[in-house]
């Protein structure tokens, strides 16, 4: 549990805090693991691992932010912080630059303390010996839990009534703090990213496959942005590095703590954030940096991209609603894995009194576009010499859908026998889709308005099949070749590999 440390210095000189720092042995420290000569600086942990240890932990630093910045002013009552660092196997070097760069840069008594959680590094020391820092706690974990886990531990154990996350490859810079407990004090629900030294004209954004990338702002909005210094309304946060109330963070249900290792965790509460009556900014007098990696120097026991699919579906299942149509169409690879138990998720989403992924769409990120089916497989659904048509009856509102000879002249395939087969997985011809009328055996197979949040419009390719998804059956011709001219009717049967019946040439992948 908790380790050791000193008792918090809450009353202390600046000559006192700095004989503390100077009395922590960081040669020692840094020795027990140093970059040897002939090892390859990068293969420990992703980064050259010999320069890290060439930079003085306390080095001097250029001020990066606009001028504007340095003629704010902050409340002289600003509420403490607890500040959460997890990490599991860092470079020494670069984590006690990390805890001394906070230490160095912050107002002594707006750190309540520096919590770092050791998620089972292979040596405890890592963590331990760093207690001898001022105000620095160590928590380790019995087991490898992942970085959602431990920041939910860490949370748990603070005691300051905001929370500061940090990564443990991080530099922060002059004043790097203040501006954003001064957010957080003047408005409890709001949720603050630090803007990492990038250009202070920079948003984050992702696309449908829940790839997260920087953007930069708009024209429009770059217009209407007086100040340079304030803040910058995101529609997610990266995710390393963030500031919340406390309270707020516990009442919005934390982490989801059923996401595994890393990754994912940055959509599921920036959606959550948004849609839960709460909002997102990035602070550009706050400058924080921080090493991105290539790739990830430590093991994903289900392998990393069986994780991140993991942790992305349940937050797409979850949060996305009829949305999640256009994750799976840019993820195939997620459909059929598995994702966990969401049930606790889904009913802390209903009490919250969330709002739905189209008002997130609509009103906090509406650069992200919805897919056209422009790009969308397109052809004929053909059985032998028959093909799929829709067919105009009299004294009826809808068409029908029949079962046809081909009528394909020249490589065109008439326009009524042409279908596509869209990014939301449904059938159309022009604005009718493929639907059921119930989803029991024989059910007759009918063309209706398309309307991407009806589930019963929704199909795949499985084979030589076309299987309806809500129930599970596959589209039948047997009625249609069987029937009598006035009952010549497609249907829903249960699938069956041999029956030629149900087997169709499809232009869908």
């Amino acid at each position: 549990d908790m380790c050791n440390y000193p008792p918090l210095l809450l009353a202390i000189s600046d000559a006192e805090w700095d004989d503390l720092l100077e009395e922590f042995e960081e040669k020692s420290y840094l020795n027990a693991h140093r970059w040897k000569p002939g090892q390859d600086p990068y293969s420990l942990y992703a980064f050259n691992q010999r320069e890290s240890e060439r930079i003085p932990s306390n080095r001097a630093l250029r001020d990066t932010r606009h001028y504007r910045c340095t003629t704010l002013h902050y409340d002289p009552d600003l509420p403490s912080t607890t500040i959460v660092i997890t990490f599991h196997n860092e470079a020494r070097s670069t984590l006690l630059r990390t805890v001394r760069s906070v230490l160095n840069r912050t107002p002594v008594h707006l750190i309540h303390e520096i919590i770092l959680v050791d998620d089972f590094s292979d040596d405890p020391n890592d963590c331990l010996l760093l207690t001898k820092l001022p105000k620095v706690k160590c928590l380790r974990n019995k087991r490898r839990e992942g970085l959602i886990r431990s920041r939910v531990r860490g949370a748990d154990a603070a005691g300051a009534g905001i929370l500061t996350f940090l990564d443990s490859h991080c530099e922060v810079n002059k004043d790097w703090l203040p501006p954003l407990l001064q957010r957080v004090k003047e408005s409890k629900k709001i949720f603050i990213d630090r803007s990492d030294f990038l250009p202070s004209i920079s948003a984050a954004g992702f696309d449908w496959s829940l790839h997260f990338k920087w953007e930069q702002l708009s024209a429009e909005k770059r217009a209407k942005r007086a100040d340079p210094a304030e803040p910058i309304k995101t529609p997610i946060i990266a995710g390393g590095l963030f500031v919340i109330d406390r309270s707020w963070f516990n009442r919005l249900g934390k982490y989801d703590t059923a996401m595994d290792i890393w990754g994912g965790e940055n959509f599921e509460i920036s959606f959550r954030v948004w849609m839960c009556g709460g909002s997102l900014e990035i602070i550009p007098c706050s400058r924080v940096g921080h090493v991105f990696r290539k790739k990830h120097p430590y093991i994903f026991p289900e392998g990393n991209a069986n994780t991140y699919i993991k942790n992305t579906r349940r937050t797409a299942e979850v949060w996305m609603d009829e949305f999640k149509l256009f994750y799976y169409s840019a993820r195939p690879a997620a459909r059929g894995k598995s994702y966990g138990d969401i049930h606790g998720r889904q009913e802390l989403r209903k009490s919250l009194k969330c709002k739905s992924f189209k008002w997130y769409l609509d009103n906090v990120y509406p650069e992200l576009k919805v897919p056209d089916d422009s790009d969308a497989k397109s052809g004929v659904i053909r059985q032998r010499q028959n093909c799929l048509e829709s067919r105009i009856v009299k004294g009826q509102d809808l068409p029908v859908l029949t079962l046809a000879p081909c009528s394909i002249t020249k490589d065109v395939p008439a326009a009524i026998q042409e279908w596509i087969y869209t990014h939301g997985q449904q059938i159309r011809q022009q604005q009718h889709c493929l639907s059921v009328s119930t989803t029991f055996p024989a059910s007759q197979i009918l063309l209706v308005p398309c309307n991407i949040s009806d589930g019963k419009q929704r199909w795949q390719k499985s084979g030589t099949h076309l299987e309806h998804l809500a129930s599970r059956f596959c589209v039948d011709s047997e009625m249609a070749l069987d029937g009598v001219e006035s009952s010549k009717m497609l249907v829903i049967s249960p699938c069956e590999q041999s029956a030629h019946t149900q087997r169709w040439e499809m232009p869908f992948s």
